[in-house]
């Protein structure tokens, strides 16, 4: 046996069979972090925790540790306009101190403070870093803990809390100053649960890359709340069938959807195109438990997903951190990738969990629309495939645009060897619906608690964004109004209100909380539950149906909830109303809610009128500065202003100086 400085051959053959896995990571990126310093779902959290996790399983030994690149103007600005590369290389200076927060408003879930500009500048320079040394062959592959996140932000516009596009910047980096480095055809696959509507429209024309993303879609519902993300748009021009969108139609999509897109469409293209590099845009927002995605992925998925991506391009990965706002799901779901890089143990799988329904619905509209470009996605799916599915997905009331309290399950620990990983996470639904409407729902279930309360007229005052009637009305008929991030489902019955009047009451009106998934950054209206005679709040007064202020009260507390029996029944009704005033939290599923308090304000024409607003020891919580007071965003505002101006209460400026003086008096 030959030995040479005391390892065997065999060790050194190992050894050179070792995949060599980069890895960036800079603490600088946590600079970026909201101005007062409040909570928010992008923040600098979200890469500590995933370097953290790979420390504590003694990954960084085993990588080759790369130092974060802030990027040159000249490259930014190959995707970028000039106005937007000056807006963010400046938003930190003290030139922008005064503004700053007035011109984070101005975009979409947008927030700006000292360190952003050089987090953009040190997430996209690191993009490229990594990038280019896979493209170079100093390592197999490459992850880029990286933040900002970067796929949403387009051309001349920051949003979805991405300033720069680092994917894209990296891409057009190698492909226009690089050819020497021979990386002519870049396949970009986007699984962040969001369409990457930003990386789309910077390719939108270049067949030298096929851009892939699937997300949740909801037919526009859905973040970014466009079309873009539809599975109609392939491209234009010579980039024609080189953008591909798989738009999920309902949430809770989990392994099995994510597979059954791999092996249907993802893959049999990916062979045809047959990519010199794959760059990831990593968000890992459709892992189980994420606040904001909804879906049910788990870091054994997400392993599977990019193990059957590594037999493309000779394994030249790189994977560059998006969205994922779970912190123990996004650092689980980051160490099972690099394990997967690091090609630590085989992968099993096996399962009885099936795709949804929708999810094959979706895969055939696909294959249908793109068949022309990719001969492998013409022939049909055998039914005898298409035929295993999972029961439909869970119905859901989607909420909120206040209270953000989310129903979604923990996701489960990744343990060392993938294979264990996971497998009751993704087990099938039973006996749950989806696509119907509330009164179809309702139909079946709760006919009794229904009737009854349609029965019983309440008047539903009002005091933040639901002064607007047009506002309002999407909580009856459904739908959303400008400046909403997501729409709402309505009520089972979507009749108007049979009267609107207007009142004021002795209550004090502020603006708490720092985001929302409706409105985004920015507080939303709450009222002191408790009178005082030096206070005055308008309210706007709707007559409705003790039933829709049930359906009222969902959508703005909860994510999911059985309605088979009412929130707010006649026995609350009476409890509440037994004396004035009097308030009551109605139901223990609201006990984390942010409006989970119903209050009793007297009567009108001998109707009870009722507000929903926060405990009072949220109230107590809002004064000691446990719980955020802050000003509301513009367009949440606005319609606080549309209502009261509307309906004839104040003029424009009044109502703006009556919102100011809400924001900034001192509880």
């Amino acid at each position: 046996m030959e030995v040479a400085d005391g390892v065997d051959s065999q060790s050194k053959i190992q050894q050179r069979r070792m995949r060599r896995v980069g890895l960036l990571y800079d603490e600088r990126m946590c600079k970026h972090s909201t101005p007062d310093g409040g909570q928010h779902p992008e923040n600098p959290d979200r890469i500590k925790v995933i370097w953290n996790k790979l420390q504590a399983a003694a990954i960084p030994q085993r990588c080759v540790i790369l130092g974060a690149k802030e990027a040159e103007d000249k490259h930014i600005l190959s995707v970028h306009s000039k106005n937007h590369v000056n807006l963010i290389k400046n938003i930190s200076s003290k030139q922008f101190d005064s503004r700053r927060n007035r011109v984070a408003s101005k975009f979409n879930s947008i927030y700006f403070n000292e360190g952003s500009s050089e987090a953009a500048y040190l997430a996209a320079g690191s993009a490229i870093e990594v990038t280019e040394r896979v493209a170079k062959g100093e390592l197999d592959s490459a992850v880029a803990i990286i933040r900002p996140p970067g796929h949403h932000a387009e051309q001349d516009e920051a949003m979805g809390f991405c300033l720069y596009n680092n994917v894209a910047i990296a891409a057009r980096f190698l492909l226009d100053e690089k050819p020497e480095l021979g990386i002519n055809k870049i396949l970009i696959v986007d699984w962040d649960v969001h369409h990457g509507n930003g990386t789309q429209k910077m390719f939108w024309k270049d067949p030298r890359v096929l851009f892939f993303s699937v997300h949740r879609h909801e037919f526009g519902s859905f973040y970014p709340a466009t079309d873009d993300g539809f599975y109609t748009m392939i491209g234009e021009g010579p980039g024609a069938g080189y953008n591909i969108n798989v738009p999920w139609e309902n949430g809770r999509c989990g392994d099995a959807d994510y597979f059954a897109v791999w092996d249907h469409i993802l893959v049999p293209v990916a062979k045809e195109f047959n990519p010199d590099l794959i760059i990831v845009s990593a968000g890992f927002d459709a892992a189980a438990g994420d606040p904001l995605g909804g879906c049910r992925v788990t870091p054994y998925g997400y392993a599977v997903m990019l193990k059957k991506l590594m037999d493309f391009a000779h394994g030249k990965i790189v994977l560059a951190l998006e969205g994922g706002y779970n912190l123990e799901s996004v650092a689980n779901s980051v160490l099972a990738c690099v394990e997967v890089l690091l090609e630590d143990d085989p992968i099993h799988w096996s399962s009885e969990a099936y795709p949804f329904e929708s999810t094959w619905s979706v895969i055939q509209a696909v294959r249908q629309k793109l068949s022309s470009f990719w001969p492998s996605l013409a022939d049909e799916l055998p039914e005898k495939l298409t035929n295993k599915k999972a029961p439909p997905a869970a119905y859901i009331l989607t909420s909120s645009s206040d209270s953000e309290e989310e129903d979604y399950e923990a996701p489960n620990a990744i343990s060392k060897h993938l294979e264990e990983v996971l497998q009751d996470v993704i087990e099938p639904l039973s006996k749950l619906k989806i696509n119907e409407s509330i009164q179809d729902h309702a139909a079946s279930n709760s006919n009794t608690w229904r009737s009854e309360l349609s029965k019983v007229d309440v008047w539903y005052a009002t005091f933040g964004s639901n002064l607007w009637l047009k506002r309002f009305l999407c909580y009856v008929e459904g739908g959303q109004v400008e400046g909403m991030k997501k729409p709402y489902l309505g009520s089972g019955d979507k009749t108007p209100p049979k009267e609107i009047m207007w009142k004021t009451f002795p209550h004090r009106l502020f603006f708490g909380r720092e985001f929302t998934h409706t409105w985004g950054p920015g507080g939303v209206a709450f009222l002191n539950p408790k009178s005082n005679i030096q206070d005055k709040t308008y309210m706007c007064l709707y007559r409705i149906t003790l039933e829709q202020f049930n359906d009222v009260l969902v959508q703005e507390n909860v994510a999911s909830f059985a309605t088979s029996s009412p929130l707010f029944d006649l026995a609350a009704l009476n409890s509440v109303t037994s004396e004035e005033p009097h308030s009551l939290q109605v139901h223990t599923e609201l006990k984390r809610c942010w409006y989970g308090n119903v209050v009793y304000l007297g009567k009108e024409s001998n109707i009870p009128i009722l507000t929903m607003t926060c405990t009072q020891s949220d109230m107590e919580g809002f004064k000691s500065g446990e719980l955020a007071v802050c000003a509301p965003a513009k367009n949440y505002a606005n319609s606080i202003v549309r209502g009261l101006v509307e309906g004839k209460q104040l003029s424009q400026e009044a109502a703006m100086s009556y919102i100011q003086e809400a924001s900034t008096k001192p509880l």
